[in-house]
This record gives C-alpha cells, structure tokens and sequence, in this order.
C-alpha cells in the first residue's frame, strides 16, 4: 500500500452521493443502538472476506478504505499485500461499508484507520434493523450503499477471478458475478501481471483455475455457482429442514414481488433462484416507466431493494439452485434442485422467466462471452471503453442498452431488423435513441457475419432497404432479439403451449380431474396443476415488461392464500 502522506489523507468527494456526511440528529439516534470507542492508527476495522463485519460511524479521525489488506491467522493485521490500494478516504460524519454488510455478504474491501480518533461501533445486525425499519437514517445509509456498489464494480475491486479470460469456467465466473452485481475483476492470466504473484502467494496451481480470492486465506479452486454464491452470502440455508407454506422458483420482478407480498402476509417462504437475483431485469441500465420512480431507477437498484424487503420478511434466499423437477404428493409440492437439497411446499410459484435467443450467425458461440453479451451492465460498459459496439434488437431492452453504453461514451450501432423503430420499442426510448448523436440506428437490418481473431472485431450487416451487405468495425456485440420460456424441466408435468409457455386459468379449456375435490374452479394464475401457480414472462400470453410481471407476483398471493385456505378449511362454502 502506498505511504500515507497529507495528500493521501484527502477526504474523498462526494460526487455521486456514495459519500453522505450524517447530521448530528442521525448520528445521535444511531448511538442508541451503538457504542463509542477510541481508534489508533493502523487499526483495522473492517477486513475484506469477513462475513460479520459491523458498522462504523467516524467521530473523530480519519479512516481509509483499501482492498488488498488481510489478517494472519490470529486475526492480526499481517500488513498490505502486494497490489493495496487505497480507494476512499472518510473523516468524521460519514460512515463505512457497503451494500454486502445490510445483504450478509462478506466485505468486499477493508477499512483502517490513517489518523487516530473515535468511531461509533454498531453491530452489524443492529444496523440491518435499523436500515430495514427506521427511515429517518435508513434510507441515507441505503442510498449510498447502493451508490457504493456501483463504484466499486465499476473500480474492479472486490473479489478476483484468476483465470483465463478464453476459458469458460472463467467465462462463467464472471458472468455469475456480474449479473448478481458482485464487485469482481479478472485477473487475466495471459495479460495481468500480478496473476502469478497472485497464485504463487495463495499456493494455486494451474490444475486449480480459474481460481476465486475472496482474500488471502480464502481461495475457491473453480467452484461451481452454488459454491460461490454460498461463500458470498447469496445462499440461506443449504439443505431445507422443514416444509413451508410457499415455495418461489425463479427470483426475477415477478418471483420477488410474491415472495415479498406472501412472506409480508405472515406466509413460511422459500425464494429459489438458478442463476441470478433480478432475472433480466436486474440486468437493465435504467426502468423509466415502474410507478413511483419519476426519473427512472436501474434494474439492479430495485432489485436490490426488493431482496432486502425479502429478507426483512425472513424469506429464504438461495440462489446458485437449478430446478430440474416438482411433483405434487399427499397434498406437498416437492421440486428438486442441482447442487442443493430439494424443498418442499404446500402451494408453488413458477417464475422462472425467459432464456435469451441468439443470433444464428456462424462463429457467434466464439466469442459469447468474451465479445458478444446478453446484458449490458457496468461490468460491460466497462469492458467496451471507447471501442465501438453494436446493439441488435428493436424491443425495450435493446434500447435502453444503446443509451446506457452511449452515455458511457461508447460509439453504438442499433441493429433493428425491422422498418420502424417504434414497432416494438416504447414510444420515449425511440424519441431519445433518435436525438442521441451517439447512436447510429439501422432500420431493416440483420448481421449475417462476424469478423475478428481471438476477439470480434467487425460485424457484417444485409442492408434490405439497398440490398447490399457492409461490414462494420464492432469491438462488442449485445444481442437483444427476444427470448424463449424457460420450462424444458416442465414438458411432463404442466400444460405448455406449442412455444412452451405456461398455461393458465381461462387458456386451459377443460377442468382437470384434480380440482375435483378442491370445489373450485381453476384461479386465473393457476396452471394445470392444482396450487402450482405461475407468474411473469414464463406464462402464456403475459405482458413481457417488469411493472407486469411484478403485478403478477403480487396479485398470484392472493389466488395462493385462497388455495391454502381451502387446502386448511376444505371445500364447503368455496365459490363456485
């Protein structure tokens, strides 16, 4: 770590909000749940890969904060590692951490003490009460956590993924921490110069990699998703003791929205997750038409805030858990996950959402991952630079993909292949695309090749409106043509229309056998199953926008509390 001089003791701006300074009346009703306490020098408060981390409010003093540092095993400050350094610097009034510590994730960077003076030491579950429930100084310490993850995502610090970056176990890896918003960065090793400083320190071999450091003493050997969404708190439980009265498969805005309003309602919930908390929507740069956020808010911010609400209410999160089957038995749902214990469930909520299509352009499986994307996060803005990307798509999410990157001031091309842009795209993302000077939009287009190396480096497009074909220099490419259900797990189990969405309510014509001696009829988000319910874009014929798909969620508890109250009381006086 750099020597701390007077120029380093520079308390860090706060640009962007990450950075608040508490009033004397926050910082007096934070003291109720907390204790004063002198700081010397050098005194490390909070160590990065540490799962129980508190919280510090500065008194007096200044404190920076650092990725790099470590303890020995006694828990004693061992000193910097090779590669410290520092990233803010906070003096008294502001406060410490980040959104890992209100989540249960392990700190992602380490904060110590460069001038002596006095903290306000609270524990970390006394703060997640009082962000959770007080909103006089919760929601200052929320805001600017969720501030901080952008930062420190968009600085690469956290954890660091040793790896090749043409492997694919890498490739994985990455995407894992990327699309749960994990502040990560690849240690590349054909191009970084610490990787072997890296390994050799931590004693792994090449058999090993990619390799996770969550700090010096904690290195996960290629782990699976399960195993590092375990390690970084994004895992309750690994094997589920008891049955509950919901079980929620698929934690995108629907799967979350029933989670929250079932588990609010005083219902035992268990939210199950295969890949990523947010689904597709957790991914988009900015939502500008969810009700109540005037200026819009981006995929990951709500749905950080939807898993804290989650959480608040004891659900039990666990992503990194593939579903492969559910079966209803005696009156339980029992479904079955890789890599977890399989949890069972008195009612069922199918939220699994959409896979991604792909363009069906030779060499595209070459570069996924690696130049080609699916979502266009920060980690991928980040990745793109200067160089110039294009967008194929001509729905919503293509669009809000094009303004993100340009705003990053990124040269885009928007790939549409149909002849109006507003066709599939809401009427004010088309306005803005049009005036932005850093997007080019081609109308009635199609890539039909791609050109480069070991990376992409231009894309050939047919033209239809001049029949001719053009080549197009393109670092990156982000594909957004739509998506298909996510339910090859279900062919033998629920009704499926011919493209393998859902089926419900009304689009079931015939009442199956087996709601016989339930005395009702089938509820409007049940599928062909009884008590199996489905909500967001996996059902057939829903509305494919985020403020649906949460409608749907919300609105499939009440069809679930009326399933469980029958299933309790029975059938005599149930409407016909």
């Amino acid at each position: 770590m750099e020597p701390v001089t007077d120029s380093t003791l520079i308390e860090t701006p706060d640009i962007s909000g990450a950075y608040p300074r508490l009033s004397q009346a926050q910082i007096e009703l934070l003291s109720r749940a907390g204790t004063r306490r002198d700081t010397s020098a050098g005194e490390v408060l909070i160590y990065e890969g540490h799962i129980d981390a508190d919280f510090f409010v500065i008194l007096q003093g200044k404190v920076l904060v650092v990725e790099g540092l470590h303890a020995d095993g006694e828990g004693q400050p061992a000193g910097p590692g090779r590669g410290t350094r520092i990233l803010e610097v906070h003096g008294p009034g502001r406060f410490l951490g980040e959104l890992g510590l209100v989540e249960g994730q392990p700190a992602f960077v380490s904060a110590v003490v460069a001038e002596a003076g006095e903290v306000l030491h609270i524990s970390g579950d006394d703060l997640r009460r009082m962000v959770l429930t007080d909103a006089t100084v919760g929601e200052t310490i929320l805001r600017a956590y969720l501030q901080r993850r952008i930062l420190l995502i968009s600085a690469g610090a956290g954890i660091r993924i040793v790896g090749s970056r043409f492997s694919r176990d890498t490739l994985r890896l990455l995407d894992f921490a990327a699309a749960n918003r994990l502040p990560h960065r690849l240690v590349d090793l054909e191009d970084d110069e610490q990787a072997q400083a890296i390994l050799d320190r931590a004693g792994i071999l090449a058999s090993d990699l990619p390799a996770v450091v969550l700090n010096a003493s904690h290195v996960l050997k290629n782990p699976s998703n399960a195993e590092l969404a375990l390690a970084l708190g994004l895992r309750a439980v690994k094997e589920h003791s008891a049955s509950y009265d919901l079980m929620v498969i698929g934690a995108g805005p629907a799967g979350l929205a029933a989670a929250v309003y079932a588990a609010s309602d005083g219902l035992s919930v268990v939210l199950k997750e295969g890949h990523a908390i947010g689904g597709q929507a957790g991914t988009s740069p900015r939502i500008e038409n969810f009700l109540g956020f005037p200026s819009g808010i981006s995929g990951g911010e709500l749905t950080e805030r939807a898993i804290m609400q989650a959480r608040k209410f004891k659900v039990q999160v666990n992503v990194g858990c593939q579903a492969h089957s559910i079966t209803l038995r005696d009156g339980e749902f029992r479904a079955e996950f890789d890599e977890s214990g399989p949890a069972s469930s008195r009612a069922a909520l199918l939220a699994t959402g959409v896979h991604y299509r792909r363009l069906p352009v030779p060499r595209l499986e070459e570069y996924e991952g690696i130049s080609v994307f699916y979502a266009a996060t920060v980690h991928e803005a980040r990745l793109c630079g200067t160089h110039p990307v294009a967008v194929v798509g001509g729905g919503n999410s293509a669009g809000q993909a094009a303004l993100f990157l340009s705003g990053m001031g990124t040269q885009v091309r928007l790939v549409v292949r149909g002849e109006d842009l507003r066709a599939d795209m809401s009427g004010y993302l088309a306005d803005r695309i049009e005036e932005h000077p850093g997007v080019e939009v081609l109308l009635g287009a199609n890539i039909v090749g791609l050109v480069g190396s070991d990376t992409l480096e231009r894309i050939v497009v047919d033209l239809n409106a001049t029949g001719e074909q053009r080549s197009f220099p393109s670092r990156y490419l982000f594909i957004f043509i739509g998506a298909k259900p996510h339910t090859e797990w279900l062919q033998d189990t629920l009704a499926l229309d011919d493209h393998g969405f859902v089926l419900t309510g009304a689009d079931l014509e015939d009442l199956p056998a087996g709601f016989s001696h339930l005395g009702r009829r089938r509820l409007p988000l049940e599928t062909s199953v009884p008590g199996m319910f489905v909500a967001g874009d996996v059902r057939h014929g829903s509305v494919k926008r985020v403020t649906a798909a949460a409608g749907e969620g919300s609105t499939a508890v009440a069809m679930i509390h009326e399933h469980l109250r029958l299933l309790r009381d029975g059938p005599s006086g149930a409407r016909q």
